[in-house]
């Protein structure tokens, strides 16, 4: 089974544990990374073509805003297709207790029918919150199965979490 490592991160200035400090590769990037090493998966980022801001107080206003009006911000090199792919682990930040709008968009453009879906995320406090019932719903014909949530701040010390549950998936 081919599978594919899909994953929504963001770099700049993140939010850690009640301080704030720049980093180069996003939380959920290092995630999705290590899960990729597990399992021998390909990639994909999923980027916005219009990135929010660097800043992280700004870049939270504007998820807000794209959350509140339903928005889907249009993704750069969208796939043609994931036809080459079983299973699909997606990762993404918890935005507003919900995925980032952008993961909408990348969900609503393919057909998910005989796939199964490994949701992940990285959080400072919130997990999952629904967003495994939200991609069950998006996603018809999918299998969507129990996700991990990794605390973002702590992502380097996660290997061990991350390591575990992506032998249960694969068994």
């Amino acid at each position: 089974m081919k599978a594919l490592v899909a994953f929504y991160s963001r770099a700049d200035e993140n939010y850690f544990g009640g301080a704030y400090r720049s980093i180069e590769v996003g939380n959920t990037e290092r995630a999705a990374r290590e899960i990729a090493k597990e399992i021998g998966a390909d990639l994909f980022h999923i980027q916005q073509v219009q990135p929010y801001a660097a800043e992280y107080r700004t870049c939270v206003a504007q998820a807000r805003e794209d959350f509140q009006t339903k928005a889907r911000p249009a993704v750069k090199d969208l796939p043609e297709n994931l036809d080459a792919y079983d299973e699909i682990y997606l990762g993404y930040p918890n935005y507003c207790g919900d995925m980032p709008m952008a993961v909408y968009t990348f969900l609503e453009a393919f057909s998910w029918e005989g796939k199964t879906i490994h949701p992940f995320c990285t959080h400072e406090g919130s997990g999952l919150c629904d967003t495994e019932r939200s991609i069950a719903q998006i996603c018809s014909g999918a299998a969507v199965t129990k996700g991990l949530a990794v605390h973002g701040s702590h992502v380097d010390d996660a290997q061990p979490a991350i390591q575990a549950w992506v032998k249960e998936k694969q068994s």
